[in-house]
């Protein structure tokens, strides 16, 4: 899991971020990012929400194995992640071709594109 302070869980948080956020998609991941409009010494830390809908699978199980990979990944990146963006990964219906590494390739993709995500 990622740690509590790193969890976009409100519906009011997601909705912000699809509205107001940029947009990006690969393959099988699109992400969508908000950045925080704050003085740069009160930052909130990096929140990510990953979306995946039964268009995906229609089983639970194949949805919730691609959320603990994803999640997996963004333990991984968290120490290099820019604070103060809201950020929601959408699973596409074409990761159910992909595997870890290639999740990781295109997440890494996404996030650098944002500039969200420093060094590699």
């Amino acid at each position: 899991m990622l740690p509590k302070q790193n969890r976009l869980k409100a519906r009011q948080d997601f909705t912000t971020v699809y509205q107001k956020g940029i947009r990006l998609n690969r393959f099988a991941l699109g992400l969508r990012a908000y950045r925080h409009v704050v003085q740069p010494q009160a930052l909130q830390p990096l929140r990510v929400g990953i979306s995946i809908s039964t268009k995906v699978s229609k089983r639970a199980v194949v949805r919730n194995r691609i959320k603990r990979q994803l999640r997996s990944i963004l333990r991984q990146l968290l120490p290099r992640l820019e604070n103060g963006w809201d950020v929601v990964i959408v699973v596409y219906p074409n990761a159910l071709q992909c595997d870890y590494p290639e999740f990781l390739q295109q997440l890494k993709q996404l996030l650098a594109q944002t500039e969200i995500l420093h060094g590699d």
